[in-house]
């Protein structure tokens, strides 16, 4: 069943043909250098500005490889940063690309205080860059094969006791009693972001018909483009009907977004991190009070009620088991504690 108002839309994927949307940028981009309709296979490219690079690179990644917008930001930032190193030291074109140079780069970033999930994260970025350059220019050699970032700090995930997540959507009712379409917001996206597990540009990217209160399942977009569906309770099920009921009073327009803000227009990311931010202030715990603290929560109470570590990677959309496993790792030290306290040899 699904919700009233929706519009049907056809399954959502990646982007069609994705081969020869590459092959026409780089086509234009090759013409942009020197005019030559088949320079890919005639000229050299290593005289290329490195931040027409960048440019091009960022639309590959969006075109052929499906990144998100968001992805494809943080790839440019932390490029664009590397281009400015780069001309600091009289680097200007894609021939001056060595390995010299990314240490140099990297080096300067550690000295500035940078955290190494962030050195971490720039390694990667140049590694994709150069290797994407090997693969589509002449240049001879991959400058970032052997570059190395020191490997990132692993922290456990804030994750909320169960009767935190309880007293939390108790007072969230308590107001969403009210009959304010706010507050009656607020806590369907609360339900929805524990219940399934959602990133939080998941959920501010769904529309109506997203949602099949029927089979109690939601179809999100993840990153890379890739589609999954998640299910639900009967909690956030209420919770949505009775946020669906109050949401047309919110509306200047008709639309297709499952949430939105007090103007009518399709909440965002931001508004959703206040939100919970606003939320999580007051439970004691460390860590970082967003919306992803409810996407470990959720993922934490799954496997302590014995979810299998395979269905909670799908419905997570995690690619890698291995990123999943950490949430076994927070299981494990909860278990300690209580083993701690409870056990009398302990």
């Amino acid at each position: 069943m699904a919700l009233e108002g929706a519009r049907p839309q056809a399954p959502r994927g990646p982007l069609s043909e994705p081969e020869e949307i590459l092959a026409s940028a780089l086509d234009n981009l090759d013409q942009r250098w020197c005019g030559t309709a088949n320079c890919a296979s005639q000229c050299d490219h290593r005289g290329v500005k490195l931040d027409e690079m960048v440019d091009e690179f960022a639309r590959y990644l969006s075109a052929e490889r499906g990144f998100s917008a968001h992805t494809v930001r943080a790839y440019r930032s932390d490029l664009s940063n590397l281009t400015d190193f780069a001309l600091s030291t009289g680097a200007e074109t894609v021939a001056d690309l060595d390995l010299e140079l990314l240490r140099g780069w990297l080096w300067k970033g550690s000295q500035q205080g940078l955290a190494k999930s962030t050195l971490a994260r720039r390694s990667a970025a140049v590694r994709s860059l150069t290797s994407w350059l090997e693969r589509t220019t002449e240049t001879a050699t991959d400058a970032g094969v052997r570059l190395r970032a020191p490997k990132s700090d692993h922290h456990l995930p804030r994750v909320l006791t169960r009767e935190q997540v309880d007293a939390l959507l108790a007072g969230l009712a308590a107001r969403a009693s009210t009959g304010d379409a706010v507050a009656l917001r607020d806590l369907a996206i609360i339900e929805l972001l524990y219940a399934s597990a959602l990133r939080v540009s998941e959920i501010v990217g769904l529309d109506l018909g997203d949602v099949d209160l029927g089979r109690l399942t939601v179809r999100v977009m993840g990153k890379g483009s890739k589609q999954r569906v998640v299910p639900f309770g009967v909690p956030a099920k209420d919770a949505i009907l009775a946020w669906t009921a109050a949401r047309t009073g919110l509306l200047d327009a008709p639309t297709q977004a499952l949430f939105v803000g007090t103007r009518g227009a399709r909440l965002g990311s931001r508004s959703v991190y206040t939100l919970v931010s606003s939320l999580l202030s007051g439970i004691p715990g460390t860590g970082p009070s967003g919306p992803h603290a409810l996407r470990h929560t959720a993922a934490t109470h799954l496997l302590d009620g014995g979810a299998d570590l395979r269905a909670v990677q799908e419905m997570l959309g995690h690619a890698s088991l291995g990123t999943t496993q950490i949430y076994t790792h927070v299981s494990t030290e909860r278990l300690k504690e209580s083993y701690a306290l409870a056990h009398p040899r302990a």
